[in-house]
């Protein structure tokens, strides 16, 4: 989809979702040794967080972008990114398998890995 305008030589041809980001709040956080960025009503898988479902938690805020961005040192001033704990789970299984050939050696491991589903409610700053 591309945008409209009445002067075709003076019209961007940018595609419409494109614009739409621009427009829309987003924050960069810190949780689980990772850095995510995030708008309101995004859902996302992070490390697993000591919370109950349903349970509200915030995040610290790097950056917030939008209209106009503000990067923190480290952290922004006043700016706070809360969301709902939607679900506790493990991950697919992984199977390790380490071999070393001619030696008769092999190891089957599996591993899922935890995580903590959250939606993000608001974007303050």
């Amino acid at each position: 989809m591309r945008l409209r305008c009445l002067v075709a030589e003076k019209c961007l041809k940018v595609p419409a979702s494109k614009v739409m980001e621009v427009l829309q709040v987003y924050a960069i956080i810190a949780t689980g040794g990772k850095q995510y960025r995030v708008s309101e009503g995004d859902i996302i898988y992070i490390e697993k967080l000591d919370n109950q479902v349903d349970d509200s938690v915030s995040f610290p805020v790097l950056m917030l972008g939008g209209e106009t961005v503000k990067a923190g040192n480290p952290l922004v001033e006043g700016a706070e990114v809360t969301g709902k704990v939607l679900q506790q789970g493990r991950g697919q299984k992984i199977v390790v398998y380490k071999y070393k050939a001619k030696k008769n050696s092999r190891r089957k491991q599996g591993h899922r890995q935890p995580f903590t589903k959250v939606e993000i409610t608001s974007i303050k700053g």
